[in-house]
């Protein structure tokens, strides 16, 4: 795998989060729930989930809420922290 195309720590964390959250409620976070979870301000999650976006990690529609979808596999998703 390129190392492009391996999130930091940090954005494993946040891949983490998506995945857990979707398999559990059946629908994505919005970015408030991960703001919660992180206990961190909404600037750096809305950073943090255009960064995830720009790698190519995440889709998501600008504008409308809980659309996040994961564009990477389980394998490349480390365990929650």
């Amino acid at each position: 795998m390129d190392v492009s195309n391996i999130p930091t720590a940090k954005q494993g964390q946040y891949l983490a989060f998506i995945y857990y959250y979707t398999k559990l409620n059946r629908q994505p976070p919005a970015e408030s729930d991960m703001q919660r979870y992180f206990g961190t301000t909404p600037p750096t999650v809305h950073n943090m989930v255009l960064t995830l976006c720009d790698r190519g990690f995440i889709s998501r529609e600008p504008g409308r809420g809980r659309t996040i979808r994961l564009l990477v596999g389980r394998d490349a998703i480390p365990d929650l922290e």
